[in-house]
């Protein structure tokens, strides 16, 4: 069970950069467990300032309702409170709500509640959504505003009132005008996440709204970059910003660009790149061409941070 109250939890993911790891796998799908220990282990020896076990990297989509408190438990026991451990948790309420307790249970100090399984719906069923898996937790709870799950300000505002433990919202879709309008209306009720793919293109802007941290996939195999990217976000270097936008981010995006599903699958090609390889995605996800990962080595390779990560995987 978690130490920290959701109140705790969530100024401490608001003072710094978030990541998601990847969930490594063995060659025939199943969870390699010792390779994520090693992972976590390695990622908290950086300035994050909170892990999200199971999440959309980490491929929660292809995790069993039972793997996910798995894997939840392992991130909890090998971080040992150095960061918090945030657990993925979504499909149908009644599945969302068995994920979020298990996840409790395995030591989560909060959840990132991510849209329902396919099905669109209205803002009362979405809020009872919310409220239903709230209720079920004592930990704190993040809502992903994102495809099917878009939640309008006077929703969230009223879902605030009703659950003491809704402390974030995970903004996935970019709209500038409904991020300025939910901000303006729940103001520091909530801690703001950017989490747009590839959030480091938006993350100047969105911090002029409130967004004070985002989910960093890229950390997982450059935390050296994303760490000093953040840094120079907050500092508002645009100078910097710039240059890891150009000379990185954006070669990177128009690899990921090329197939459908690659947000995630160019993170796992990212960790074979450094060494520290973490087996293929589960289907329906596809891997990288071999063609693919040359590219991506070569843009790795320019960043002068990159060889101690490198070297710190041999």
């Amino acid at each position: 069970m978690s130490k920290m109250t959701p109140q705790e939890m969530a100024q401490k993911i608001g003072s710094g950069l978030l990541s998601f790891p990847v969930t490594p796998f063995k060659a025939d799908y199943s969870f390699d467990e010792a390779t994520y220990r090693a992972n976590m282990d390695w990622l908290c020896g950086y300035d994050v300032a909170g892990l999200f076990a199971a999440g959309g990297t980490g491929e929660f989509f292809s995790l069993t309702p039972t793997e996910v408190p798995q894997v939840v438990k392992i991130a909890v026991d090998e971080t040992k409170g150095r960061v918090p451990v945030l657990a993925g948790t979504g499909y149908g309420t009644a599945i969302a709500r068995e994920i979020a307790v298990g996840a409790e249970k395995a030591g989560a100090d909060g959840l990132l509640l991510l849209p329902p399984y396919l099905t669109h719906s209205e803002q009362e069923g979405l809020a009872a959504h919310v409220e239903a898996v709230c209720a079920s937790v004592k930990i704190g709870v993040i809502v992903y505003n994102r495809d099917n799950a878009i939640l309008q300000p006077d929703t969230l505002a009223r879902l605030a009132e009703r659950c003491p433990n809704l402390v974030g919202y995970k903004d996935g879709i970019g709209d500038i005008e409904l991020m300025t309008r939910v901000y303006t209306k729940l103001g520091d009720r909530l801690t703001y996440v950017g989490g747009l793919p590839t959030a480091e293109t938006f993350a100047l802007p969105y911090l002029d709204m409130g967004v004070t941290t985002y989910s960093s996939a890229v950390f997982n195999f450059v935390p050296e970059f994303a760490t000093s990217f953040y840094a120079a976000v907050r500092k508002r270097d645009h100078a910097a910003i710039h240059a890891g936008l150009k000379d990185f981010i954006l070669p990177l995006i128009a690899i990921r660009n090329r197939k459908k599903g690659y947000a995630v699958s160019i993170i796992k090609a990212g960790m074979k790149v450094i060494g520290r390889d973490s087996g293929p995605v589960r289907p329906p996800l596809t891997d990288l061409t071999e063609q693919e990962i040359a590219e991506l080595t070569a843009l790795v390779k320019k960043l002068p941070a990159a060889r101690s990560s490198q070297q710190a995987a041999e």
